[in-house]
C-alpha cells in the first residue's frame, strides 16, 4: 500500500478513535464555561455579566412574548425558555432568568397567549419561544446576536407551565434538558420523555398534590436521566420568585443544565455526589430521588 494512503487510514483511524469512549459510543462535545462550581458560588448568581432585551408580544403570534435575559460575554451558549403557571405572568419567574442567565445561559422567560393557556399549549410556546431566540441570534441587529446554539436547547415552567415542559420534552426529543417545577398535567404517564428530567416539586401543594401529579410524572419516567427534589412543608409556589429556596432550587437547577445543555461534567456531583447529599439531606428537603450517575 503507499505510504501516502497509508498515512490517511492511519489518521483516519486515530481520528476514530479519538471520538470513541470505553463503551463504545461516541464522546459528546463538552462546552465548559465559568470557573469550577462550587457549592457557594451556585446559590447566588453566577460570574457572567448580563442584559435583558424584550420581545414585544405584538412582534409574535406563536407566544405572548417576553424577556431575554443573557451573558454580555462573547460566545455561543445554550438557550433555556420558561413558561408561568396557570393565571400567572412572566414576572412570578424572572428569578430563572437571572440566575441561570448569570451562569451562563441565554434564558427567554415568556408571557403565554393567555393566562389560562392549558399544558399542551405552553409545551407549543417554549418551542415557540426556543425558535424565537434562534432567529434572533441569527439577525444581526439583535443585541443576541451570535449568541445562543441552536442545538442546545432547554425548557422549565411552573405548574401548567411545568405540565407544558413535560409534554414540550416529550415532543421534542432533541431538548437538552427540561425542569417542570410544581408540574400540574392531566397526562400522568411520561415514559417517551428521553430528555433529562429534573422535577422541582413543594410537599404541601394543594393545586398540583405531589401524589397525584409529580411523584407519578417522576415514577412514569424510564428511558431518561431523571431527578426529583421536594421542597418540605412548602406550598405551590415553593419553586417561584421569592418562593424561600432561591440558593437549594438555584444550585440544583443550574447543576442540571450546565450538566445536560453544556455537557459540563463538573457539575455532576452537584447532582450525584457529595455536594449533592449535602444539600438534599437537610430539612428544607422532604423527598430526594434520582437515577445516578450522570
Amino acid at each position: 500500500m503507499p505510504l501516502q494512503l497509508t498515512n490517511r487510514y492511519g489518521l483516519a483511524a486515530l481520528a476514530c478513535a479519538a471520538l470513541m469512549t470505553l463503551g463504545g459510543h461516541a464522546q459528546a462535545q463538552s462546552y465548559q464555561k465559568g470557573p469550577d462550581p462550587t457549592a457557594s458560588a451556585l446559590e447566588k448568581a453566577g460570574p457572567f455579566a448580563t442584559r435583558t432585551t424584550d420581545v414585544s408580544r405584538y412582534s409574535v403570534t406563536t407566544f405572548g412574548g417576553g424577556t431575554v435575559y443573557y451573558p454580555t460575554a462573547a460566545g455561543q451558549y445554550g438557550a433555556i425558555a420558561v413558561s408561568p403557571g396557570y393565571t400567572a405572568s412572566k414576572s412570578t419567574v424572572t428569578f430563572w432568568g437571572e440566575r441561570l442567565s448569570s451562569h451562563g445561559f441565554v434564558v427567554i422567560v415568556i408571557d403565554t397567549l393567555t393566562t389560562l393557556d392549558q399544558p399542551a399549549s405552553r409545551a407549543r410556546q417554549l418551542k415557540a419561544a426556543l425558535d424565537k431566540v434562534v432567529s434572533l441570534s441569527k439577525t444581526s441587529s439583535s443585541p443576541i446576536y451570535n449568541k445562543v446554539d441552536p442545538s442546545r436547547l432547554a425548557v422549565m415552567g411552573h405548574s401548567m407551565g411545568g405540565g407544558g415542559t413535560l409534554q414540550a420534552a416529550k415532543d421534542n426529543p432533541s431538548l437538552k434538558a427540561a425542569i417542570p417545577m410544581a408540574p400540574w398535567n392531566t397526562v400522568t404517564n411520561w415514559s417517551a420523555v428521553t430528555v433529562p428530567t429534573l422535577i422541582m416539586a413543594c410537599q404541601a401543594d394543594a393545586i398540583a398534590p405531589v401524589a397525584s401529579h409529580a411523584v407519578p410524572f417522576y415514577n412514569s419516567m424510564s428511558a431518561n436521566k431523571k431527578s426529583y427534589i421536594e421542597m418540605a412543608g412548602d406550598d405551590h409556589l415553593c419553586v417561584m420568585n421569592g418562593g424561600g429556596h432561591d440558593a437549594t432550587l438555584g444550585k440544583m437547577g443550574i447543576a442540571w443544565m450546565k450538566r445536560f445543555v453544556d455537557n459540563d461534567t463538573r457539575y455532576s456531583p452537584f447532582l450525584c455526589g457529595a455536594p449533592y447529599q449535602a444539600t438534599v439531606n437537610t430539612s428544607e428537603v422532604s423527598v430526594k430521588r434520582n437515577n445516578c450517575p450522570y
